[in-house]
């Protein structure tokens, strides 16, 4: 979900903060370690080699600084993106690595969805297969009618495609070296924008049997496309058109 639906700069800022280290330091280290496909947990390491994120959180939250968020770190086009796919009468949901406080503020933001699992309500943690299964059970349908949207190699896609489930690569990192990695050019989509209107995204290689979606054949320029780390059911229809926006060809957003 973070970097997907909710912007963790503002996050990521604090836990500089309270490691002690610049937050432009900590920010391009963060970087270079999510371009290079590693845990993102590597970069807390380099500063504090024996770092521990459950131990850490606790002793935030003991000294008054506890992780959390709010509607304002929401990026922009998240609401009306999920609500636009449920107004096509897509399931929508939302499923990441998250603690029991992050998912009690998710489910008070009230956001257009038909279901919110976490880590901590499931108790699984990605890239198990275990969190994947337990996708494809809450969405009620077969793996293969289930896109997962994600913005990490490593916790989402290849997990989420060796479970069966068709996947879009929400690719923020820096640079464009992860269209050379077979599980990315797997996916479905390689989303390559944070800027969900202005149609700077790309289509990769599809799976030889690719999902169906309920999407119409054409997306209007001003729809939003994909943005959220989620799961969705998906039916049928021509999974293959895309926008043309003069030199830019964009996908259609597809059922995460």
């Amino acid at each position: 979900m973070g970097e997907t639906i909710v912007d963790e700069s503002r996050e990521y800022g604090t836990w500089a903060d309270w490691l002690g280290v610049p937050r432009h330091t900590f920010s391009a280290l963060f970087g270079a370690v999510i371009a290079r496909g590693l845990d993102y947990l590597e970069t807390f390491r380099i500063f504090r080699p024996d770092f521990d994120l459950a131990v850490e959180r606790e002793r935030r939250a003991a000294a008054g600084q506890p992780e959390g968020f709010s509607e304002e770190n929401l990026y922009r086009d998240a609401r009306p993106c999920l609500a636009g796919f449920q107004g096509m009468g897509l399931q929508v949901g939302l499923a990441g690595n998250q603690t029991a406080r992050a998912e009690m503020i998710l489910r008070a933001l009230d956001l257009p969805v038909d279901l919110i699992g976490t880590s901590n309500s499931w108790g699984v943690e990605k890239p198990s297969a275990w969190f994947f299964n337990r996708v494809i059970a809450e969405a009620g349908c077969p793996a293969d009618q289930v896109l997962y949207v994600g913005d990490r190699l490593d916790n989402d896609i290849r997990p989420a495609q060796q479970a069966g489930i068709a996947t879009a690569l929400y690719d923020v990192a820096p640079g464009d070296t992860s269209s050379t990695i077979p599980q990315c050019e797997s996916c479905r989509w390689h989303v390559k924008t944070r800027t969900c209107s202005d149609h700077a995204a790309r289509r990769t290689r599809t799976h030889s049997t690719p999902a169906r979606s309920t999407l119409p054949a054409r997306l209007p320029a001003q729809d939003p496309l994909v943005r959220v780390s989620t799961i969705r059911g998906v039916a049928e229809a021509d999974p293959l058109s895309t926008v043309d926006d003069e030199s830019t060809s964009a996908p259609r957003a597809e059922a995460q």
